[in-house]
């Protein structure tokens, strides 16, 4: 409780950093303005944005976390679709090093910069029940501190009632058995140069083993994924996992359920894309880039359990039919027009306006689909290359999927391809076959280039929150030269518009 009586209280400024998170693309005075702009007929204050970035150096980082940490933790009820395997709830640790910051000399100091995203880059650690893709536990920092360094500071949040999948970068003995200290069970991909020691081989084609202390059940499989066109997807999975039983928890079972792990990166591609939109956190100093993450961070996890709250109203709605994108627009609405923001006590499952939405526009349920891993942030927007590759085309929905394993060869059941919409499927799939290919010609001289010229207000340069149009996308290059391309021939809208 603040004891001084102010033009912006501490609690208003709470609300404008999840304002500010919820509208990145303005600036401070246009995020203000909207945040009050259903204030009809009341007096608010008319701050300066010098006066805001006062009031968030006020506020500091920590009651913003402390409301991160209210809000963050599981949230399925044990009978909602796509919770549990058996009796375990399924979790996830992943990060992610791809979310950029503002180019300033404190923040490259902390960060250091790298040379191929061009802006200083942040290392965020999640842990993720992935039924739901809500947030149990987060840490970030520097990319220097190592992805099984900052998944040890929230090994306290996992359960003896948990299963915890993690990618082949976790498979270190010691991060292994300081999870299986917790009670824990794992299961996870083990990198191809490991070697493990056959102790016993089991009926369905795994075999019981040992890391470093720990006893463990190793699982060689492969995958083959024929699609309706007759493209054929063919991968190797080495998995290790904790649970030994091979009567209750067969290989087919656990190699089809770790494909759940790649809910992990729809939960990534929430924050970096749907909210952020591809834009860099706009503060300029490690402080503030802490109260930005912790505030963007709660405001996921407050759309991700309106969105659970909708679909557990409507018994055997499986979570993932429900729609980040309308959840966060209908946010968006609600702030700017300050309507439908009280519950209807009438209104039994007390949903709100956004749960309403999100059941009216539910998402079918998920296709079977495989696609190729694509970069989609090349290094330089301008490239020199004259014979560049196009986008390779994704592959259609797979009719059969089959999975064996290596050692004896059985036919187990068919585990399904990772269903996904939006995120890339695991490293291991491997496309057979060829591809057309696009060749990009070089203009000639004194032509416009493929990609449009950029000017000093390009949308490009590094941005400043004074700016009325608040953050700019991330882009790998800060800023490029006026254009100085002469204009021939006849003018045309299009060509003008390019130009421009």
């Amino acid at each position: 409780m603040q004891r001084r009586l102010r033009d912006l209280p501490s609690r208003v400024g709470m609300y404008f950093l999840l304002a500010m998170c919820l509208f990145p693309e303005v600036g401070y005075r246009l995020v203000w303005d909207k945040l009050t702009a259903g204030l009809d007929g009341i007096e608010v204050a008319c701050p300066t944005p010098k006066a805001l970035r006062d009031l968030r150096r006020r506020l500091g980082s920590a009651p913003v976390q402390a409301l991160f940490e209210v809000l963050a933790g599981p949230l399925a009820r044990p009978a909602t679709p796509g919770m549990r395997f058996g009796p375990f709830r399924t979790v996830s640790f992943d990060g992610c090093s791809s979310q950029k910051v503002s180019d300033s000399e404190r923040n490259r100091l902390w960060l250091g910069r790298t040379s191929h995203h061009g802006y200083p880059t942040l290392e965020l650690m999640t842990l993720v029940e992935t039924g739901t893709r809500s947030l149990i536990g987060a840490v970030f920092g520097p990319p220097a501190g190592g992805e099984t360094g900052y998944a040890s500071r929230l090994l306290h949040l996992l359960r003896p009632d948990m299963l915890v999948l993690w990618d082949k970068g976790f498979d270190g003995n010691g991060f292994l058995a300081a999870v299986n200290a917790t009670g824990a069970q794992v299961l996870g991909r083990l990198r191809a140069n490991r070697r493990t020691p056959v102790l016993t081989r089991l009926g369905d084609g795994s075999y019981l083993s040992v890391i470093g202390t720990e006893k463990v059940r190793v699982i060689d499989a492969t995958i083959t994924v024929t699609c309706v066109d007759g493209t054929v997807f063919t991968g190797s999975y080495r998995l290790v996992t904790t649970l030994t039983d091979a009567g209750r928890y067969p290989a087919a079972g656990l190699t089809a359920l770790y494909h759940q792990r790649w809910e992990h990166e729809s939960a990534y591609y929430a924050l970096r894309h749907t909210i952020m939109n591809g834009r860099v956190l706009r503060s300029e100093d490690p402080a503030g880039v802490g109260q930005e993450m912790w505030a963007l961070l709660a405001l996921y996890q407050v759309l991700r359990t309106v969105m659970l709250e909708a679909a557990e109203s409507l018994p055997g709605t499986d979570p993932d039919r429900c729609c980040f994108t309308v959840a966060l627009q209908t946010a968006r609405d609600q702030v700017v027009q300050a309507a439908a923001v009280i519950t209807d006590p009438a209104d039994a499952g007390r949903l709100g306006l956004i749960g309403h939405r999100i059941l009216a526009r539910l998402l079918p349920p998920r296709r079977q689909r495989v696609s190729t891993r694509k970069v989609k942030s090349p290094m330089s927007r301008y490239s020199t290359d004259t014979t560049t590759a196009g986008p390779t085309p994704a592959a259609p929905s797979p009719v059969s999927t089959s999975t064996s394993s290596s050692l004896r060869n059985p036919t187990l059941s068919s585990p399904p391809p990772p269903a996904t919409t939006g995120t890339p499927p695991p490293p291991t799939a491997a496309v057979t076959g060829s591809w057309l290919c696009s060749k990009r010609t070089q203009p000639a001289s004194g032509a416009p280039g493929t990609s449009p010229p950029t000017s000093a207000t390009s949308p490009w340069k590094p941005c400043i929150d004074s700016s009325p149009d608040g953050p700019r996308p991330a882009s790998s290059t800060n800023s490029a030269p006026a254009s100085t391309a002469p204009q021939h021939g006849p003018q045309h809208p299009l060509r003008d518009l390019r130009i421009r």
